[in-house]
């Protein structure tokens, strides 16, 4: 079975590539446009593995991730943002990111990463 990922970036492109780069080695993708919408796509699939924007409307990636890690401590996520040129990665990944990977980034990038955070699943 396919491990399950939740891509949530209010950028559609960043989206769509996204979920090419996880569709060859197969991986069950889905997508959310925003923190307020993932956290309900959460409530009703698992996923192993979050890819998760910091700058988007509704709910930024910050309050997602606090939200995220008080119900499922051990889910992976992985943070993206291109925000202040990558800035404030290195203070998602101390608040409880798996890893980091800044924006722009190439499909290789994402899917080393990804292939990585879920290896020992």
């Amino acid at each position: 079975m396919p491990h399950a990922i939740l891509i949530v970036d209010d950028d559609p492109q960043v989206r769509r590539l996204c979920k090419i780069t996880l569709a060859e080695p197969a991986y069950a993708a889905s997508e959310a446009r925003n923190g307020k919408e993932a956290l309900a796509t959460i409530k009703e699939i698992s996923f192993d593995l979050i890819l998760l924007d910091l700058c988007m409307p509704e709910m930024e990636g910050f309050e997602f991730l606090a939200a995220v890690r008080a119900d499922l401590p051990k889910l992976k996520i992985i943070i993206m943002s291109g925000f202040m040129g990558g800035t404030m990665l290195p203070a998602a990944r101390a608040l409880g990111g798996t890893a980091t990977l800044a924006k722009p980034f190439s499909p290789e990038a994402l899917l080393s990463l990804v292939d990585e955070a879920l290896a020992d699943m």
